[in-house]
């Protein structure tokens, strides 16, 4: 025997009087594939830029090994130590195309505009650069602080 309807039953009151329909659910199924497809794109993006910024911090602190601990620690520590930070940064923007670019599985499709990959490219080819001249600079620069 079904039980009818009662006014006032707060479960009874929040289910549906009608079951939704295939194609409602489908629609609703497409849509979630959808966002989760763009949230795919916009972790990727983040982890680039999580590449980028670690890079660009080890190439600061290498840089800053050279000026901050000169006088404090022999000269051979000090090349040592800008030089694993500076091929480090290298390292890191190198790796940021890599997984940009080769992310693995095909990705779903989105709705989402990227980035062109050859901007990241010339971008993160460009910060390896720099890094190499960091490296020339800390490897033949003068670090004894005077002339």
């Amino acid at each position: 025997m079904p039980k009818s309807k009662k006014a006032g039953d707060p479960i009874r009151d929040l289910q549906p009087d009608h079951a939704p329909s295939r194609e409602t659910e489908r629609q609703g199924v497409d849509r979630r594939d959808e966002l989760a497809a763009d949230r795919t794109v916009f972790a990727a993006e983040r982890t680039y830029a999580a590449w980028v910024r670690t890079g660009l911090a080890a190439l600061a602190s290498g840089i800053g090994a050279k000026a901050l601990l000169q006088g404090v620690v022999p000269e051979l520590l000090i090349i040592a130590t800008g030089t694993i930070l500076v091929l480090f940064s290298a390292f890191c923007f190198a790796t940021a195309v890599w997984r940009e670019i080769n992310p693995g599985p095909p990705p779903p499709p989105h709705e989402i505009k990227r980035l062109p990959s050859l901007l990241l490219v010339l971008v993160n080819g460009f910060l390896v650069l720099v890094a190499l001249a960091a490296l020339v600079g800390i490897w033949f620069g003068n670090s004894s602080g005077g002339d």
